[in-house]
């Protein structure tokens, strides 16, 4: 999060474009560093953040009706375990440098608010800045990180998103290094979610500092473009998605929280949004309205099979293998021998797509089932198989079992 100062085609078969695995001139994965702790993230984390929806509109009645609703909604159930306070929350300091939260907007205190979130089976999550000040302005954690640490974990805290506003000159690298031994004095395990945007292209080095990172600009709540420090979705999974050889279990790429049911995207665009965030291997963070969705998008936060492809514990991000035009097709490795795919239509009209066993290291002669996992269909197949009328903007989202 960041302020400033603030055609139906020919089925795709052997005339598709084999594209490479990185971006050009990307560098390869470093080598894998220990993990801060090894129970922390071995799956994308999942949860609800404040921010996309109501900004700065925050206080402790929200948090708790958000609570309620996780619950009720049945998201906790699902998976959806950090509520996430973003900026906003903070008041100042008091004599002894001790940050303090709002008094207005937050008078009962986070201790209170996180045991209040605790009491509903969620973890708890809260937002502070590596610089010194936060991008909205409220005091950032700059000389104060291991006060601060010590501060969030004596309120119960489970998770903390660290942005870089106001960092001046600083190196990203050692501030979040910081933060990081600053967390682990505590010996209160708290996931530490990296809100860098992909400057200090920390997918080079964040493995062992943080269990997520942000490797691009914020997303907005449209399928493409470009507004102010803003992008589209789309426009961040082209960012994120050659980034894939450098994620797995406890070191996440982050393209930042999701957009489904903000309303300024249709349905089918919010489903190819979830869709990918899946088959990235990305946090999937909610970030609207819980207590007052409609049917249609809870569909979606709470399919079931979508969250178990994002959640596979081999923890191997998908990404685009093939691309002709406006039509993509993306594969996934997933644990048991299985694979993923994503035919994607980014163009105006419906498109015919297919793909081979070849495509995902299977012989051809293999007998297989395919299982759609928005239309909750099986059939068997060997050795290609088609999706007519992918819709625009559309997805279908298929697992491959041998």
């Amino acid at each position: 999060m960041k302020i400033v100062a603030r055609c139906c085609t020919p089925v795709l078969l052997c005339s598709l474009v084999l594209l490479s695995g990185t971006a050009a001139g990307a560098q390869s994965a470093p080598a894998p560093q220990p993990a801060i702790d090894a129970g922390l993230a071995l799956t994308p984390p999942m949860g609800w953040n404040s921010w996309n929806k109501f900004g700065c509109n925050v206080d402790e009645a929200l948090i708790r009706s958000t609570a309620d609703a996780l619950v009720a909604s049945g998201m906790r159930d699902a998976g959806y375990q950090y509520l996430v306070i973003d900026d906003c929350w903070h008041g100042q300091r008091n004599a002894h440098g001790d940050i303090q939260p709002d008094p207005q907007h937050f008078p009962s205190g986070i201790k209170a608010l996180a045991d209040y979130v605790h009491g509903k089976g969620l973890r708890f999550g809260i937002y502070s800045d590596a610089g010194t000040k936060t991008c909205a302005g409220r005091p950032g954690s700059r000389g104060y990180e291991y006060q601060d640490a010590a501060q969030y974990a004596a309120w119960g805290v489970d998770y903390l998103k660290f942005d870089w506003c106001n960092t001046g000159t600083q190196d990203a690298r050692a501030s979040y290094s910081t933060m990081r031994d600053a967390l682990n004095h505590t010996g209160r395990p708290i996931v530490f979610s990296l809100c860098e945007w992909g400057t200090a292209k920390p997918w080079l080095w964040a493995n062992g500092i943080g269990q997520l990172y942000r490797t691009t600009g914020d997303i907005t709540d449209r399928w493409e473009g470009h507004e102010q420090y803003t992008q589209g979705f789309m426009n961040i999974v082209d960012l994120n998605e050659p980034l894939w050889p450098f994620a797995g279990p406890g070191h996440w790429n982050d393209p930042d929280m999701l957009e489904v049911g903000n309303g300024g995207m249709s349905l089918e665009e919010y489903r190819t949004h979830f869709s990918l965030w899946a088959m990235m291997a990305a946090p999937l963070i909610a970030g609207n309205d819980v207590a007052h969705m409609t049917p249609e998008v809870r569909s979606i936060l709470l399919n079931r099979q979508i969250i178990a492809l994002d959640q596979d514990a081999l923890g191997m991000p998908g990404h685009r293998i093939r691309k002709l035009g406006d039509l993509e097709v993306w594969t996934r490795e997933l644990s048991g021998g299985n694979r993923a795919v994503v035919l994607l239509n980014r163009g105006a009209t419906p498109a015919d797509m297919q793909f081979t066993w070849a495509d995902l290291g299977y012989p051809d002669k293999l007998p297989a089932t395919v299982h759609d996992l928005w239309k909750n269909t099986t059939v068997t197949a060997h050795g290609s198989y088609a999706v007519p009328g992918v819709p625009s903007h559309g997805v279908a989202v298929l697992q491959i079992a041998p």
